[in-house]
């Protein structure tokens, strides 16, 4: 359903299950990562009344998130830690060139968001199914949900506002690049790394 064409080494919640701490930490700064990507586009893109509505109720949505994963943090009895360098996503926006016309630069950003909210899902999933803690196998499958909703919403997007058929070449292609940036990742006790 997601469309990724590289799955994540199951191996990966291996690593996660050695410090959980840290993935929770990461986690919460995707969370709010997500809150900032949807306000900035509510800021660039004012003049899409659908966009705002819809970004306006995810930014609710996934600062709700940043209060539940915070919110673990705490019941386990650490503090939320710094943010960390997302190298995945630092690596991903590299895809499209910069500039273009208004519409092929959001239709770029709202691709960029549908992948990484896809890698998240199928991360959640994941850590639902694998992770020998209970309470947050429940946890991550409950926000999978959310995060293949966010997904097809961002994918939905990109293909109202720019040619349907040139966005679904572009997003072919960004999904087998992000293919390229994941043969590299996985590695890390982080959502996307």
């Amino acid at each position: 359903m997601l469309g990724l064409k590289l799955p994540t080494d199951p191996r990966w919640v291996n690593i996660v299950e050695k410090n959980i701490e840290e993935i929770l930490t990461d986690h919460a700064f995707c969370e709010q990562k997500a809150t900032s990507t949807a306000i900035s586009l509510i800021v660039s893109f004012p003049e899409y009344t659908d966009l705002v509505q819809e970004m306006t109720a995810l930014v609710k949505e996934e600062i709700s998130h940043f209060k539940m994963v915070h919110d673990k943090i705490i019941e386990r009895g650490w503090v939320l830690g710094r943010d960390r360098r997302d190298d995945y996503v630092l690596q991903l926006i590299k895809f499209f060139p910069k500039g273009g016309s208004r519409t092929t630069q959001l239709t770029h950003r709202l691709l960029y968001a549908a992948l990484i909210e896809a890698r998240s899902c199928e991360r959640f999933r994941l850590l639902s199914e694998e992770l020998e803690d209970q309470e947050l196998a429940t946890f991550y499958r409950n926000l999978m949900v959310s995060e293949a909703n966010h997904y097809t919403m961002f994918l939905g997007f990109a293909r109202q506002y720019g040619d349907k058929k040139e966005v679904d070449t572009k997003w072919q292609a960004l999904l087998e690049y992000e293919a390229e940036i994941m043969r590299n990742l996985g590695t890390y006790e982080s959502i996307h790394g």
